[in-house]
C-alpha cells in the first residue's frame, strides 16, 4: 500500500523535524556535556537530574508545560510575541523547541560518558604544544570521542522520530506543519484505518530498528559499553 499525500508530508515533517533537533543538539549538548563531564561544581548532580528528566517524566507532562512556556502567556511566547512574532505554539519552531528539550538527554549523557574517558594526559600532551583549550576541543576531543558522538546523534533522531505526547500537546496536528509521522498513525487508529497505520507504524518500527542495531554494532566494534 503506497502512502497518501498526507503520510507523505506527516513522514517528511517527522524526519526535518528529527534532523534538525539533533543538529542542534549536538551543536548545544557537546558543550554543556563537556562542562558537565569536567566540572567540579558540587550541586552537578541535580542538573544532571534535570537534564534526565525527560527520561522518566510522562511526554504529557512535559509537553503541558512546554505547550504553557510558549503559550502568549508564558515567559517564552509571552518575549517572542512582546518582540513581534508568533508565539511559537502550534508552529514548526515550537515542535523543534520541545524535541530539543525532549531528547536533551538522549544527547548529552552519551556525549558526557565519552568523554569523562578522555585521558588528562593526553589534553595535557595538546597543551604542551600550545594548542589552545578551543584547539584541544577539536584536535583531541572530538576524534577520540567519534563514538559518542555518532551514538548521540542517531539516539538523538531516533528518540524524535518517535516522540508522540510532547508534540501532540504544543504542535497539535495541522497537516503540513506539525503533523508528525506519530500523530498519523494515532488518527489512523482512531478512524479504524488499520492499513494505513500498519503502514506508517511498519515504517517506524523498521527505522527505529535499523538505527539502533548501527548504534549497537558500532559500539560492539569500537569496544563500548552498549547503552
Amino acid at each position: 500500500m503506497m502512502l497518501s499525500d498526507a503520510d507523505l508530508s506527516a513522514l517528511l515533517i517527522t524526519l526535518e523535524l528529527a534532523l534538525i533537533t539533533t543538529i542542534i543538539l549536538i551543536a548545544v549538548g557537546a558543550p554543556f556535556a563537556w562542562w558537565l563531564a569536567r566540572t567540579r561544581f558540587k550541586l552537578k548532580f541535580l542538573i544532571e537530574a534535570l537534564v534526565a528528566l525527560p527520561l522518566i517524566l510522562p511526554p504529557t507532562v512535559l509537553g503541558f508545560y512546554l505547550l504553557l512556556a510558549l503559550g502568549p502567556n508564558g515567559p517564552i511566547g509571552g518575549i517572542v510575541e512582546w518582540l513581534g512574532s508568533k508565539p511559537p505554539v502550534f508552529t514548526f519552531a515550537g515542535l523543534v523547541f520541545g524535541s530539543v528539550i525532549y531528547s536533551l538527554p538522549f544527547v548529552v549523557q552519551p556525549l558526557q560518558n565519552g568523554f569523562q574517558n578522555v585521558a588528562e594526559g593526553s589534553l595535557e600532551a595538546a597543551a604542551t604544544l600550545g594548542a589552545s583549550r578551543f584547539d584541544r576541543f577539536f584536535s583531541v576531543v572530538v576524534p577520540m570521542t567519534r563514538p559518542s558522538f555518532l551514538t548521540a546523534s542517531i539516539l538523538g533522531f531516533a528518540h524524535t522520530v518517535g516522540e508522540f505526547g510532547v508534540v501532540l500537546m504544543i504542535g497539535g496536528s495541522i497537516p503540513g506543519e506539525t503533523k508528525v509521522v506519530s500523530i498519523a498513525i494515532y488518527e489512523h487508529v482512531e478512524a479504524l484505518e488499520y492499513a494505513q497505520a500498519h503502514v506508517l507504524s511498519a515504517l517506524l518500527l523498521i527505522v527505529s530498528f535499523v538505527l539502533l542495531a548501527a548504534v549497537y554494532a558500532f559500539n560492539r566494534r569500537s569496544g563500548l559499553i552498549r547503552i
